[in-house]
């Protein structure tokens, strides 16, 4: 496997876990209460941070061959 398909596999999941984070505040917001919502929440943050430096490594890795 290349290097430029390895790069093109884990933006996906960068991308992925951006979107993950996305319907779990969404579905922590509206559908659940208490502390449960609280860890939901807390995933997401994960999820939304771990996402976000994916793709910042990713985009600033620069060109492949």
């Amino acid at each position: 496997m290349s290097i430029s398909m390895l790069m093109m596999y884990i933006s996906f999941v960068g991308m992925f876990l951006l979107i993950l984070a996305m319907g779990l505040i969404v579905w922590s917001r509206t559908r659940l209460r208490g502390w449960f919502s609280g860890i939901i929440t807390f995933l997401a943050y994960l999820c939304l941070v771990g996402g976000a430096l994916i793709i910042l490594y990713v985009t600033f890795s620069g060109p492949t061959r």
